[in-house]
């Protein structure tokens, strides 16, 4: 990461240090951006990021003081307390600041009507950030200059790939298939699990082998260079028990037109808070 891109005279200004705020912290001090160049706003955080914070030299706040400009504003609370809280940071948006927004449905129209016109950038990060292993969608409005974009990549890049898209209608489909997509994961494990104990496996026994299962064949997914298509082939013999199961859940109505009603829901959740 360019870390002579941040400093106390243009600082990352983190509001909101949650599960999400703080894996985005977290990552940025690891990756070279210097704590001394780093202000989280927080009323409340954790006692573990209160730490976090103290060792890296960071700035910890429970207000944003009037004078402050930053050169990245990274908002990372819920969207259901965004439109209370941008009149507060309103103040710190100076003509070099880019805005960057974590918040499912909040559009830069809606930005921009609390905080005015600027750089901004929407984006959906996904919760395995948490351990390094997130994926990203991002939007980039055109105030957006070449190096605030690459300053922003560099950013968000700490917690996995960053995928940028040419739309910003597209980070509601983004939030539907990657921002939510981990439940969607967990969920199949809770699945697979209760099936197997239906099977006459102890539970504990059931979660343990799902959990294994589900980690190991993602791991797999993200170190072989095949197609999901072809990994699934792999492990599919011609008339074995991997067949008979996808012939269940390939079947006209099974996972497909499941996932394609769930995905069109969160997206429809996302457009509607919107506002």
């Amino acid at each position: 990461m360019p870390a002579k891109a941040f400093s106390s005279k243009h600082p990352v200004v983190l509001i909101g240090a949650g599960n999400m705020g703080g894996a985005m912290l977290s990552g940025w001090l690891k990756s070279g951006v210097p704590g001394s160049a780093v202000i989280v706003v927080d009323p409340g955080p954790s006692t573990a990021m209160l730490a976090t914070i103290g060792e890296a030299g960071a700035t910890h706040l429970t207000a944003v003081p009037a004078a402050l400009k930053a050169g990245v504003l990274f908002l990372a609370v819920k969207p259901q307390v965004m439109e209370a809280v941008l009149p507060a940071v309103k103040s710190t948006v100076g003509p070099e600041t880019v805005v960057v927004s974590v918040a499912a449905g909040k559009t830069l129209g809606f930005l921009e009507k609390h905080l005015g016109q600027a750089a901004m950038v929407r984006a959906m990060p996904n919760t395995p950030a948490m351990v390094g292993r997130g994926v990203t969608g991002a939007y980039a409005n055109s105030a957006v200059s070449d190096q605030q974009r690459e300053c922003v990549h560099s950013l968000l890049r700490v917690s996995g790939p960053v995928e940028w898209v040419p739309a910003e209608a597209d980070i509601d489909a983004v939030t539907a298939l990657s921002g939510s997509g981990p439940a969607y994961v967990f969920y199949l494990v809770e699945c697979m699990a209760e099936a197997g104990r239906k099977l006459g496996l102890q539970a504990d026994l059931a979660m343990r082998l799902a959990r294994e299962t589900v980690a190991g064949a993602g791991e797999l997914l993200h170190q072989s260079p095949d197609d999901p298509s072809r990994l699934r082939q792999n492990v599919t013999s011609p008339g074995g028990t991997t067949a008979a199961a996808l012939a269940v859940l390939m079947a006209e109505n099974g996972m497909q037109p499941l996932f394609d009603t769930a995905l069109a829901a969160a997206r429809k959740r996302a457009e509607e808070l919107a506002g």
